[in-house]
């Protein structure tokens, strides 16, 4: 009697993650990440492209000072930020954006609209000057490719919080 070697075990293919990791973020040299921060409402409904939800939204950032917000587009059902942390090594990402989630499910001006957010949101570490620069050409876009205006100086509701310098 031979010995046969068993046949490899099928993979089962990956399955898609339902929810981002948010890894910590890698703290580069002597310098603050700046990440891209993705948070989507519940449903994907469209609540958020309003001029008092946009003053809201710049009052709890302002209040949520774990994090500065930097460049940012505010979309119907969704919003883009860029952030980084306002203390070396500071609070975790996910923390901040539960926090000011819930600062502003709490003054929302539409409590029959409640609840407001997804539970979780994406996220993403920004690696060099080139990717903040193609990320907010990109961002900026958005309003323009979802056809709720002719170019990006039209829309609204967007702006710039904080400087977030990039130091390569």
């Amino acid at each position: 009697m031979t010995d046969h070697p068993k046949p490899p075990r099928p993979q089962r293919p990956a399955r898609p993650r339902k929810t981002p990791p948010h890894l910590p973020p890698k703290i580069p040299d002597d310098r603050s990440p700046i990440l891209l921060v993705t948070v989507c409402t519940q449903n994907r409904r469209p609540l958020l492209a309003r001029p008092e939800v946009h003053d809201l939204l710049r009052t709890v950032w302002r209040q949520a000072d774990a994090w500065r917000v930097g460049r940012y587009v505010v979309m119907p059902d969704h919003i883009h930020l860029f952030c980084a942390p306002s203390a070396f090594a500071g609070a975790p990402v996910a923390r901040w954006v539960q926090f000011w989630k819930s600062q502003a499910t709490s003054q929302w001006p539409h409590p029959e609209l409640l609840p407001i957010w997804q539970k979780s949101f994406w996220d993403t570490q920004l690696r060099h000057a080139e990717s903040y620069a193609a990320k907010w050409a990109y961002v900026r876009l958005n309003p323009v490719r979802a056809g709720l205006c002719d170019a990006t100086e039209q829309w609204p509701f967007q702006g710039e919080f904080s400087v977030l310098p990039w130091h390569d």
